[in-house]
């Protein structure tokens, strides 16, 4: 079936933002401009000041959910559901893990490359997995297991060639293999999250956008008040700013004013994280969840081939297989084998008994896939 125009902007909408709020994040870290108290130009490294504008982004879909809301109550009969009444406090526990990884991997983000950050990203099927089976009864079906042993696979490909050619890149080796271990790291903690919300959060029938925005308050909210503290806790050389401390939000803002350009960087991270949201959900809605799944995976060939087209990376062809090993692994785990086995007689069978053995597989791997944070961020 043909698709609509409609259908085709949303695609292209959630490709799109999808890239664009990765290469706007990495695009900040490449900057350099004085800041405060006569400070030497040095890099723009304000990974939680990052993350304060991508929560930003988040919290606004509330305000979409309001009008999207308001307008539909005007029609003669309206369409959305609204969703029941819940607590927002269940939002506290996932909003806090999103805000702790999606920190971590903004400071991983200034250490490795654009294409390796968003492909290990990948790691989150392997540890959502695990979890899911031990903490929420789930059975995988041999197709997802095996997709996780590949999705490892692709995973160790993709950093043994930042390995071997970290030295290539304007970052040393060391900060190269910290930033990976440290996307890894944050894909455990954005397991967790997707654990919590389907535990507690989807049972009660929360609209996705206003799920998103509840989210995105919370972790506005503690991440911003979190920057005072952060003011005064010296790290030493790992925090990259003049004064050695764990976040410098002044340093940053003088440094916007030195460097204009950065906020626009940052205002680019914040409009398409929002966009990105909506896009996904629409397109789960108006398409397909697969669809949705293979314009996320080809938004990591958009973000590697525009770093290339840059000159902010160069080319590796292991990271190229790497990409393919973790594309197949991504592709197994979400069952896009399943139409293609379905159309052959004698293996139709084996794709009924495998969506009977997991009856809300596909509305998991909606929610699974509902917030880009912890997840695009």
């Amino acid at each position: 079936m043909a698709w609509t125009k409609y259908q085709l902007f949303l695609a292209g909408l959630m490709l799109t933002t999808g890239s664009i709020n990765t290469l706007s994040a990495k695009w900040a870290d490449m900057f350099s401009a004085k800041g405060c108290r006569g400070d030497p130009e040095h890099g723009f490294s304000h990974p939680f000041v990052q993350a304060v504008g991508m929560f930003l982004g988040e919290f606004s879909c509330l305000a979409v959910f309001y009008l999207v809301l308001c307008h539909d109550r005007r029609r003669p009969e309206p369409k959305v559901n609204p969703g029941q009444s819940f607590n927002p406090l269940l939002f506290f526990p996932p909003a806090m893990c999103d805000m702790i990884a999606t920190s971590i991997m903004y400071v991983a983000l200034n250490m490795t490359s654009a294409s390796s950050f968003q492909m290990l990203r990948g790691a989150v099927i392997v540890f959502t997995g695990l979890l899911s089976t031990a903490f929420l009864g789930r059975r995988l079906v041999p197709s997802q297991w095996l997709g996780i042993f590949i999705t490892i696979l692709g995973l160790v490909i993709v950093g043994l060639s930042d390995f071997l050619t970290g030295h290539r890149d304007e970052h040393k080796l060391s900060e190269v293999i910290t930033g990976d271990l440290l996307i890894i790291m944050a894909q455990i903690i954005v397991s967790v999250q997707m654990v919590l919300e389907e535990k507690f959060v989807y049972k009660h029938d929360v609209h996705p956008l206003r799920a998103v925005g509840t989210e995105g308050f919370f972790g506005f909210l503690v991440l911003s008040l979190l920057l005072i503290p952060m003011y005064f806790i010296h790290v030493g050389d790992f925090s990259n700013n003049p004064r050695g401390v764990l976040e410098d939000a002044l340093d940053a803002f003088c440094q916007i004013g030195h460097q204009p350009l950065i906020i626009l960087a940052l205002l680019g991270n914040t409009v398409s994280i929002a966009f990105f949201n909506f896009a996904g959900i629409s397109v789960t809605k108006e398409i397909s969840a697969t669809t949705r799944m293979v314009l996320d995976s080809l938004r990591t060939l958009v973000i590697w081939v525009v770093s290339l087209a840059l000159g902010w990376e160069h080319f590796q062809g292991l990271q190229v297989l790497g990409f393919l090993v973790l594309l197949l692994g991504t592709g197994l785990y979400n069952g896009l084998h399943r139409p293609l086995l379905a159309r052959i007689p004698c293996c139709a069978g084996l794709v009924s008994e495998a969506e009977e053995s997991n009856p809300g597989e596909r509305e998991r791997l909606v929610n699974d896939g509902m917030l880009e944070g912890g997840d695009e961020s």
